[in-house]
């Protein structure tokens, strides 16, 4: 979270997503925001393997699952109390995706599993299918 919408903004919090999550195959669905339109940013994606989507302009249906986050985001934290600080702010919202959200929230589009538990399963199936390297020698 920060006070502005500079470029430098979208690869900082792509590479925390992929330190934190680590992750393989990821294509990054956003909207035409000068910042993800941006070189710097471009070039963050392909550096990382990661391949970038963008909606259409003014189609909030391109990206369904990222609107309803926020809406609930709004409805169930940012409606419900007012903040001193930017500090205090980004505590609350850090709180309620970590502590709530990504944990504890069902969603019907993952199957009314939490994202973690949805993330975990996907990641659980998707080793059960790939080969197991052979450790036989002969």
């Amino acid at each position: 979270m920060e006070t502005h919408l500079r470029t430098e903004l979208a690869p900082n919090a792509l590479d925390m997503a992929l330190g934190q999550r680590r992750p393989a195959g990821v294509i990054h669905h956003s909207d035409q925001g000068s910042q993800y339109t941006s070189l710097a940013f471009g070039k963050r994606c392909e550096q990382a393997g990661v391949r970038p989507a963008m909606g259409t302009v003014g189609d909030c249906f391109d990206n369904a699952m990222c609107e309803s986050f926020f809406a609930t985001l709004e409805c169930e934290l940012l409606s419900r109390r007012r903040f001193k600080t930017q500090a205090e702010a980004r505590s609350a919202v850090f709180d309620f995706i970590e502590g709530w959200y990504n944990p504890h929230r069902r969603h019907s589009a993952l199957d009314y599993l939490s994202p973690i538990n949805y993330e975990r399963s996907h990641s659980a199936q998707a080793d059960y299918r790939s080969p197991t390297p052979s450790t036989e020698t002969g």
